[in-house]
């Protein structure tokens, strides 16, 4: 029977010293704070509470890095996005409030500093010269417009919207509003006049 510990001890290995997860949060954080290129491997570690070379086997190089809490971000992002679209129960009016409230949650998350959209605030840079970060965002972007779209078909369906009315285009200028407060949220203006500037939207778009 000792034997038999001894053995199961050894086979379990050392625990991880680190919450990959955690990890992970804290690395998006110095991300979004700093932007990719000023972002440190150094500052990363530090956040992470990890050295470089522990960073480096758990998660690869800081483009590596960078990557994963761009995915890991947007999982947040459209989590809170589904749970606002995807509610039958909301009137549209009532479902594209919480979708932009539910986004500005996340624009004002930071520790007394409002960063904005972590996808628009450093993928559209590096997205110039990076031709995956450009595809990813590509992706996310055509996502999120494809999720606004098919909730404005159900809207016209309901008839909560003319029958004339353009999903695919509204879905743009949904989205499109959302990037502009989310830019808007990272120069400092205040989120009670973001959620106006949204109530004021919806209505434009509910019309």
């Amino acid at each position: 029977m000792a034997q038999k510990n001894t053995d199961e001890k050894k086979g379990r290995g050392r625990p991880r010293a680190y919450d990959p997860d955690a990890a992970l949060q804290q690395a998006l954080g110095v991300f979004w704070n700093t932007g990719y290129a000023a972002a440190s491997l150094d500052s990363i570690a530090t956040a992470a509470g990890m050295n470089r070379p522990s960073l480096y086997a758990a998660f690869g190089d800081k483009h590596a890095l960078y990557i994963k809490a761009l995915e890991q971000y947007w999982k947040t992002a459209a989590a809170a996005m589904q749970a606002a679209l995807a509610d039958s129960s909301l009137s549209l009016r009532e479902a594209l409030l919480r979708f932009y409230e539910g986004q500005l949650s996340i624009y004002f998350s930071g520790d007394g500093q409002p960063r904005g959209c972590f996808a628009i605030g450093t993928a559209t840079t590096e997205s110039v010269e990076d031709p995956e970060i450009r595809a990813i965002l590509a992706h996310l972007l055509n996502k999120l417009d494809a999720d606004l779209e098919q909730r404005l078909r159900v809207a016209v369906e309901a008839g909560e919207l003319k029958a004339n009315a353009d999903p695919a285009a509204l879905a743009v200028l949904s989205s499109a509003l959302l990037h502009s407060i989310s830019i808007r949220a990272r120069a400092g203006v205040p989120r009670a006049e973001l959620s106006e500037l949204a109530r004021n939207a919806v209505e434009v778009i509910c019309s």
